[in-house]
């Protein structure tokens, strides 16, 4: 046996934020039955999320909805494990990622971060094109050598170091069906245009025509959705109309706005409800 499979495995938490999941939480922790520590930070659940959590988690944590990468900092700063594995609540762990996880922090190399590959299982099959695969996220680093950041609600893990890879995947049943594909562009478009006029973006007209049907050729054509299907085209539709629902939104907050210059912008009520959702 080689020394690297003989080195003991630094202790790895696994963090977690959700609210509402109770379709998904209880598969996705028995995923990661086999880390050291499960930190579950819970945001104001009013299913079963909480009870579920309970059975399988090491901590349940109450922390109220400060935004995406703000509860998902919280929640890393929780964990006290060498090594973190940040999940999703509709995302499980496969067997052939742990055997990687467990092989990489073995080694003991330089890496301080590895991103793995996010695979998405959507409408009956798996997605394996259109930009949604291999959908290369950072999500094993080592604790205190990362943070969140981005725009809610993209967040992304940045490391302060070098990156490496694994070869295996973390799956992703990102929605139970299209209606709630559609909920969730719902709730992801009120959150980017609330944001945009807090930072004085402007509408653009010309963009707003462009721009959605750009991103539909880069789904369906560039980046070849059309190998998956059915499933491509609707995938390749719904980003697009996602492009459009973001500068439709962003354009009638800004007449809002003008017509009510001493008013504060104010969020849609989604927006609240969005809180620990991919």
């Amino acid at each position: 046996m080689s020394s690297a499979a003989e080195a003991p495995r630094p202790k790895l938490s696994a963090a977690v934020i959700c609210a509402d999941e109770e379709r998904n939480l209880g598969a996705c922790l028995e995923s990661l039955a086999w880390c050291d520590e499960i930190v579950v930070v819970d945001s104001g659940s009013r299913d079963g999320s909480v009870e579920i959590a309970r059975k399988h988690a090491t901590r349940v944590l109450h922390h109220a909805w400060p935004g995406y990468v703000a509860q998902k900092n919280w929640a890393l700063e929780q964990t006290t494990g060498d090594w973190v594995l940040c999940v999703d609540a509709d995302e499980r762990c496969s067997s052939a990622l742990r055997a990687a996880i467990e092989t990489a922090l073995r080694a003991a190399g330089p890496e301080v971060g590895f991103e793995v590959r996010r695979h998405v299982f959507y409408l009956g099959r798996w997605i394996d094109h259109g930009g949604w695969y291999p959908d290369w996220k950072l999500r094993l680093v080592r604790r205190g050598r990362a943070r969140w950041g981005g725009v809610d609600p993209h967040d992304k893990l940045i490391a302060d170091g070098p990156v490496g890879r694994l070869d295996a995947d973390l799956v992703h049943f990102t929605y139970a069906d299209f209606a709630a594909h559609l909920r969730t562009l719902q709730r992801f478009s009120d959150v980017v245009a609330d944001g945009q006029l807090r930072e004085g973006r402007q509408f653009s007209l010309w963009r707003a025509i462009i721009h959605p049907p750009a991103k539909f050729f880069e789904c369906y054509v560039w980046k070849r959705g059309l190998l998956d299907g059915w499933p491509g085209f609707v995938i390749a539709a719904t980003s697009s109309f996602y492009v459009f629902a973001k500068y439709v939104k962003l354009w009638e907050r800004t007449e809002q706005h003008a017509t009510s210059p001493r008013s504060e912008p104010q969020a849609s009520g989604d927006v609240h409800q969005a809180r620990g959702r991919q």
